[in-house]
């Protein structure tokens, strides 16, 4: 039976009211599980956003697993920069400004490409991969992160790689790309053959841990 005022003492509707409130802050502090420490810095200062148009309410988003609708880029704000002391680390993120909450069910990595779109896309990072299906409420924004080139090596193992200054972005097999410039212009220096991107993250501090 719900709580009412009419089937509830006082006391006990205000005992129940604050269970409801620390189970919501529960869900809220476990709602991005695995990201590194805690009250980390939630803003992003090496990316700008790129314009983008309104997207109507009128259309019909594709229908993801279940029925859900999946995150086009029509929906989304795409932001793409250095990582803030990491080296060998780009960020891209998404940022859903419709009305609708999308989320990545059928594709839950990007798929990135730095050249033609001959070429197969960035392998992902398997151990990146959440729990949880990243979804997007409106507004919400999602990460994911870059590593440009082997480690230790920044042209890569055997390959000098290329400076680039934007890169194809697709949230589905065989979709068209979005291109995406990187803040500033300033180009960045990745080797195709052993660049990798994580899994979307629901958080920045999940982000940062690759």
């Amino acid at each position: 039976m719900p709580f009412t005022a009419t089937t509830c003492r006082a006391a006990t509707c205000r005992a129940a009211a604050a269970g409801l409130l620390v189970a919501a802050a529960l869900t809220l502090a476990t709602g991005c599980h695995g990201a590194p420490g805690k009250g980390g810095d939630s803003s992003v200062t090496a990316v700008s956003p790129a314009p983008a148009p309104p997207v109507p309410d009128d259309g019909n988003p594709p229908r993801g697993r279940g029925g859900r609708v999946a995150c086009t880029p029509e929906m989304l704000r795409f932001h793409a920069g250095a990582l803030p002391r990491r080296e060998r680390r780009m960020l891209l993120t998404v940022t859903n400004f419709s009305r609708r909450t999308c989320d990545f069910a059928a594709q839950r990595y990007p798929l990135l490409r730095f050249g033609n779109d001959r070429q197969p896309a960035l392998p992902a990072i398997g151990a990146s991969r959440p729990l949880h299906v990243v979804s997007l409420a409106p507004n919400d924004t999602a990460y994911a992160t870059i590593t440009t080139s082997a480690a230790g090596r920044p042209g890569g193992t055997g390959h000098r790689g290329r400076k680039i200054s934007q890169f194809g972005v697709a949230l589905a097999a065989r979709a068209t790309p979005t291109q995406v410039g990187l803040d500033g212009r300033a180009p960045v220096h990745v080797d195709p053959h052993t660049a990798r991107v994580t899994y979307w993250q629901p958080c920045l501090d999940a982000a940062r841990k690759w």
